[in-house]
């Protein structure tokens, strides 16, 4: 597994984000590769309806800056779709009478035809036309692979059709030779097919990004100096404007709530299906949906610099990446390409020594370069990755590279941040302990009435445990922060005080055995633990502690059932890691790690042989992200995190790495079995039509062949199909119970 890591050059760069040709895992051919894509796209530009493209850029350009490159990066692949779907269709439509009229498919079928005047001219009429509309698209794009001298798929396909019409026009002159006139139009017409499912998969990828650039509103209610309102268009909009969002409005760019307080429906961004509180300090996306509070907002992000955009500038790259499957499938059509030419001329050659027909040595000859174009080869990978865009995108993964999401499949350990990925960031009551005489629910209403007017973490943390309890703080007085020790404040005329253990040092009182053993085994796990102290005696004791995310247990079970170790990296003390860890089962722990040296940790674990896929959402991460063989950011995380990595996890789910895992494995094999079907053709077929078993009496037809090509397609297509039932839903996971819930994120 070693030939998976990134190396570091000579000059001590990563050759993450620099070239794929540094790579030693089956991509060091892909910058050539790539350079097919750049020609192919600006080949195809001068293709594409110039006007489609541009009304719907203008379409979606209205809304402002924010996805202006974007909407014409879609509307883009939007004319290149429509080019080949337009082309395959008339084409086809073209293709009918060539059919009809192929004395082949005649005899094969059992029909026939009326004839007329001028009716033996249909064939070669009609297939000219396909060939001029459907197939001169394919010979532009060959071009560059020919003028660097090497041939792929577009040489490939272009030696097959000018083949067959060179060979078939001649057929209208020598009629002693047969035609391949349906053979040519069916290839012309699977070749477009292919090539607009492609353009299709990349465009629904656009589309989706389209579609929440709509949900940015047109306008927005500036809010001037003296205090009145102006409504302004979003472009005009700047930084530190004020804004007021009205209740049941979109947010109009990136900001952060000055005043009010609102739920906003942030699931077209984030996946989470339940409103999100917001109040004063709190962060709003533009293209949020507010609720029915009312909200001054004020501006922080617009144009290229929000939320919207940095997602739109995510998919660019992954449109412009190249399957690492299909580098290869183009680097078998090179390879096909050579067989088929050597495999033609030995065939001339045999057959002109076997027999005195020159007929005969040319049909043979033609036959093997036909026979060769790889129909279901150009469709093999196509398919497989506009499904597998499509499924990633229904369960929350963006894809960035997708020589990731197919090395995904491979990955032997997950490294987990803890921090905001594993737990949620933040501090919460995990236990709690009380004297005789007093219930827990009574406890919290104390201790959140004494904690009412504080704005400490730990004091937000036991009002938000007494809301979920249900319970009601009692009423307070005479609120005092004492510094370092706690807090007091006088509930039901009762002096009463919430603070650690240098509380209890300063009143001198003596601690309940019970309370005492509580937190012995609270330090034990690394939480921290505050006391409810009334007329100077404790009488109850809560731990606090990071509280870990619901899905992190679960996630960790399905890795390790998935046979995929799981690591956790984090700056916390040793003590809070190790508690952590082995709540959830974790196999390997890094705590203590300073930011500088997260990606050191990673490279530690590829040294020892493995696969490492980071997962993390902060600042603090990016370097173990471009570390890591596979970075995977987590939705929610900082722009840097998501710019460092190759997938992101869109509704903040860590379960969504199982996901991704299982979709990247089935996918793959998808993608091998398509190939087997595809070149196992023309193993089969090229010596056949060579005439190999020519002494016993079998000879492959150009008719038969052509049939055995439309086969080895429609079984590529129907096996491409089949990824779909793939089950990803989280409750049937492995190692998840099948009464499992999702949880709400999910």
């Amino acid at each position: 597994m070693d030939d998976h890591r990134h190396s570091t050059d000579d000059d001590g760069t990563d050759d993450r984000g620099r070239s794929d040709a540094t790579r030693d895992d089956g991509a060091t051919d892909s910058a050539d590769a790539e350079a097919e894509p750049r020609t192919e796209q600006s080949l195809l530009e001068d293709e594409a309806d110039a006007d489609e493209a541009e009304a719907r850029v203008e379409r979606h350009g209205n809304h402002g800056g924010d996805d202006r490159d974007h909407g014409d990066h879609g509307g883009m692949h939007e004319g290149h779709e429509e080019m080949f779907r337009r082309r395959f269709f008339v084409s086809t439509l073209l293709s009918i009478p060539v059919l009809l009229y192929s004395e082949t498919l005649q005899d094969w079928l059992g029909f026939s035809v009326p004839a007329f005047p001028g009716s033996e001219w249909i064939n070669p009429v009609f297939a000219v036309l396909v060939f001029a509309y459907g197939g001169v698209p394919f010979l532009r794009m060959a071009v560059p692979e020919v003028r660097n001298r090497s041939p792929g798929m577009m040489t490939l396909i272009s030696m097959a059709i000018t083949v067959a019409f060179v060979y078939s026009l001649a057929s209208v002159v020598f009629p002693t030779t047969s035609a391949f006139f349906w053979e040519l139009v069916t290839l012309v017409d699977v070749m477009l097919l292919g090539h607009w499912i492609e353009m299709r998969s990349v465009r629904r990828a656009s589309s989706a990004l389209d579609e929440l650039a709509e949900l940015l509103p047109d306008t927005a209610e500036r809010i001037t100096d003296g205090g009145d309102t102006e409504e302004v268009p979003v472009n005009d909009l700047e930084e530190d404007d004020l804004v007021l969002v009205r209740p049941g409005a979109n947010v109009p760019a990136d900001g952060v709530v000055e005043e009010g307080d609102s739920d906003v429906n942030e699931a077209m961004i984030t996946g989470e299906s339940r409103p999100v509180s917001k109040e004063p300090g709190d962060e709003v996306i533009g293209g949020t949906v507010n609720g029915d509070g009312s909200l001054r907002v004020r501006i922080t992000a617009t144009g290229d610099e929000t939320a919207l955009a940095g997602i739109m500038r995510l998919v660019e790259e992954a449109q412009q990446s190249k399957s690492q499957t299909q580098v290869l499938a183009d680097r078998a059509a090179g390879w096909l390409f050579y067989v088929a030419v050597a495999s033609a001329a030995v065939t001339a050659v045999a057959w002109a020594v076997a027999t005195s027909s020159g007929a005969a040595v040319i049909e043979r000859a033609v036959t093997v370069l036909v026979i060769a174009c790889p129909h279901a080869l150009g469709l093999a990978i196509p398919l497989v990755v506009a499904i597998n865009t499509s499924l990633a995108a229904q369960n929350g993964m963006l894809v960035r590279d997708r020589i990731g999401m197919e090395q995904a499949r491979e990955i032997d350990t997950v490294i987990f941040d803890k921090t905001g990925t594993l737990t949620e960031g933040e501090q919460g009551v995990v236990d709690v302990a009380t004297v005789d005489g007093l219930n827990e629910d009574d406890a919290f209403a104390l201790a959140a009435a004494v904690e009412g007017d504080s704005e400490h973490m730990i004091a937000e943390a036991i009002r938000e445990a007494a809301d979920e309890r249900g319970v009601a703080a009692r009423d307070a007085a005479d609120f005092e922060a004492l510094k370092g020790r706690g807090v007091r404040a006088t509930v039901d005329g009762e002096t009463t005080y919430v603070g650690g253990p240098n509380l209890l040092s300063q009143l001198d009182g003596d601690t309940p055995s019970v309370l005492a053993d509580f937190a012995e085994r609270a330090g034990e796990n690394a939480r921290t633990v505050v006391y409810l102290v009334r007329d100077d005696e404790p009488v109850a004791a809560f731990a606090l502690a990071d509280v870990i995310r619901d899905e992190s247990y679960r996630v960790v079970d399905a890795l390790h059932e998935l046979d995929v170790e799981v690591a956790m990296l984090t700056g916390d003390s040793e003590d809070v890691a190790r508690a952590v860890a082995e709540e959830l089962g974790i196999d390997t722990v890094f705590a203590e790690v300073l930011p500088e040296d997260k990606d050191e940790k990673v490279t530690e674990l590829q040294n020892q042989g493995k696969l490492v896929a980071m997962v993390g959402d902060g600042v603090n991460d990016a370097p173990a992200l471009t570390r890591a063989d596979i970075g995977i950011a987590i939705g929610s995380g900082t722009d840097v995190a998501v710019q460092s990595a190759d997938i992101i996890l869109v509704q903040n789910n860590p379960l969504d790495v199982v996901r991704l895992v299982k979709l990247s494995r089935a996918s793959y094999r998808k993608m091998q079995e398509n190939l087997v079907w595809a070149a196992g053709y023309n193993v089969f077929a090229i010596p056949l039509a060579a005439g190999v078993l020519a002494p016993v009496g079998i000879l492959l037809s150009p008719a038969v062949g052509a049939l055995l090509m439309s086969l080895s397609t429609v079984i590529v297509a129907i096996n491409a199909q089949f990824l779909r039932r793939i089950d990803l839903e989280l409750p049937t996971l492995p190692g998840l119970p099948s009464s499992a819930e999702p949880s709400p994120s999910d």
